[in-house]
């Protein structure tokens, strides 16, 4: 049975946030001493890692389920179906609805149902849940919609990352630069033809010893404000080491249990995380074949939009797919690979073919 993803679409937020806004926040450190540096040393050395120069954050006036509702109706349209047609909406995201000055996350009901509401679908048969599953959630809501159309209970799901990042995020706190909101959706369903296209392997693993909490939920690094708030924290070179360490193991058993070549592939489109660190991965990858990563493997957006974790996979599938990414190009019959690392600790991948 082939499973394809037969419309993609996607939100990016109209305010554009570039480094130079961060020259006024005081930052420190951990453990709450001052970092005494100049803020233009600051943001260069973070450019210099991550490749971020500017992000994108939702308006006041919008919440993740808006704007995830947007990119659903935009991977509705590109895939000419009747959206009273879907069996299911999956949404992954991390923190809910956070109105822009609060900081109670809203998750009653659930995104994925106010979207459902939202969209005007009046099918009670189609069934809408959220996943929580760190980064890698939209490649894992995927996963989810093909096993259910595998087990013929559904043939057509809408699968939704949204995250509106800029509502956790600790103004103190250097790795608050790379974080930034937006939305991308897409149309996963059954195709009758057996024609090698389509989703050609899936791989996921969670590693919760010592990486459970990489990423986690605490208290400001300024010690003197919001006790009682809580923001997106991490230990940035710990999920280093581990991304170097276990994701191209897992891409690479994702592409081995596909059967393919890895010189048949076209594309890498990765998690946009940290510049640095998917080109550390992308070698790594490589290597595990004796091989060099071929010119144009890696689609970047990170340097213009910014991390925003579950929406970045596929906001970056949906640019290269609709060609608005420079230098970057999907052809019918290419081979590519989606790959994530995010909170849990969590990995996946997927081997597809267009």
């Amino acid at each position: 049975m082939s499973v394809k993803i037969t419309g993609l679409g996607s939100y990016i937020p109209e305010i554009a946030v570039n480094n130079e806004e961060f020259k006024s926040n005081l930052f420190f450190n951990l453990d709450g001493t001052r970092i005494d540096k100049d803020p233009d040393e600051i943001i260069e050395k973070f450019k210099a890692i991550t490749g971020i120069e500017e992000r994108r954050y939702a308006r006041d006036d919008q919440q993740t389920s808006d704007i995830a509702t947007i990119a659903a109706q935009k991977a509705i349209e590109d895939a000419g179906i009747d959206k009273e047609s879907l069996d299911g909406i999956i949404m992954a995201h991390n923190f809910g609805n956070i109105p822009k000055g609060k900081v109670q996350t809203d998750i009653l009901p659930s995104l994925a149902s106010r979207i459902k509401y939202k969209l005007g679908i009046e099918n009670p048969f189609c069934v809408a849940y959220d996943i929580l599953f760190g980064c890698p959630g939209w490649i894992q809501g995927v996963i989810i919609a093909q096993n259910f159309i595998k087990a013929d209970d559904g043939k057509k799901f809408l699968v939704i990352g949204g995250e509106t990042l800029s509502r956790v995020l600790d103004p103190h706190d250097r790795d608050s630069m790379i974080y930034s909101d937006g939305a991308a959706a897409s149309i996963v369903e059954h195709d009758p033809e057996e024609n090698g296209q389509g989703i050609l392997s899936t791989a996921s693993m969670s590693f919760t010893k010592e990486q459970a909490y990489f990423l986690y939920y605490d208290k400001s690094h300024n010690k003197e404000i919001g006790h009682d708030t809580r923001y997106i924290k991490m230990h940035g070179s710990k999920i280093y080491e581990f991304a170097l360490t276990q994701v191209p193991q897992a891409m690479k058993a994702c592409l081995d249990k596909a059967g393919e070549d890895v010189s048949e592939v076209k594309k890498v489109i990765i998690h946009q995380a940290n510049e640095k660190m998917d080109e550390a991965i992308i070698k790594r990858f490589f290597r595990l074949y004796s091989q060099k990563p071929p010119e144009g493997i890696m689609p970047m957006s990170i340097h213009k939009l910014g991390n925003s974790s579950v929406a970045t996979v596929p906001t970056l599938f949906d640019l290269v797919t609709k060609g608005k990414l420079e230098g970057h190009e999907l052809n019918k019959g290419d081979l590519i690979l989606l790959a994530s690392v995010g909170a849990g600790m969590n990995i996946n991948a997927i081997t597809y073919r267009i």
